[in-house]
């Protein structure tokens, strides 16, 4: 399986918002522009993940994006399933007997199922609060100079 572009921008800005939120709504410029993406396309991530329930707008001047779960109850599987859809390597459908659907069911049992469930174990154990987490604790790095 692949991330796409969009997947792979939704859990940056998810985090960005955990991140920077403060508990305020963000500009979707601001995220933006800390991103490098282009907002018009931050816009159509937004918009599904508003659909989703994960994230929350507030128009006008002061407006912006502002979680709407606990980062601590947001896993990127949530994030991923939202923008990506189910999270599987394959899916073979068996379309009836014979030897080659055999094999596909072989391997759909016995190779892509378990790669599945180990792709949805890692990205559901992980919480947007882990990741703002980690984020922070690689930020306040210390800098050594000489």
């Amino acid at each position: 399986m692949k991330i796409s572009t969009r997947g792979r921008y939704g859990l940056r800005a998810m985090l960005d918002l955990a991140v920077f939120s403060g508990g305020e709504h963000v500009a979707l410029n601001a995220i933006a522009e800390r991103q490098n993406i282009s907002e018009n396309y931050l816009e159509q991530v937004f918009s599904i993940l508003r659909k989703a329930g994960l994230v929350r707008s507030v128009k006008g001047a002061q407006g912006g994006y502002i979680l709407a779960v606990d980062p601590a109850q947001v896993t990127v599987g949530m994030i991923l399933r939202a923008l990506e859809g189910e999270l599987a390597v394959v899916d073979e459908k068996n379309a009836g007997e014979g030897v080659e659907n055999a094999m596909l069911s072989c391997l759909q049992t016995n190779v892509w199922n378990p790669i599945n469930a180990s792709l949805n174990k890692v990205a559901d154990s992980i919480s947007l609060q882990d990741l703002a987490d980690a984020f922070n604790k690689i930020n306040a790095a210390p800098m050594y100079y000489i």
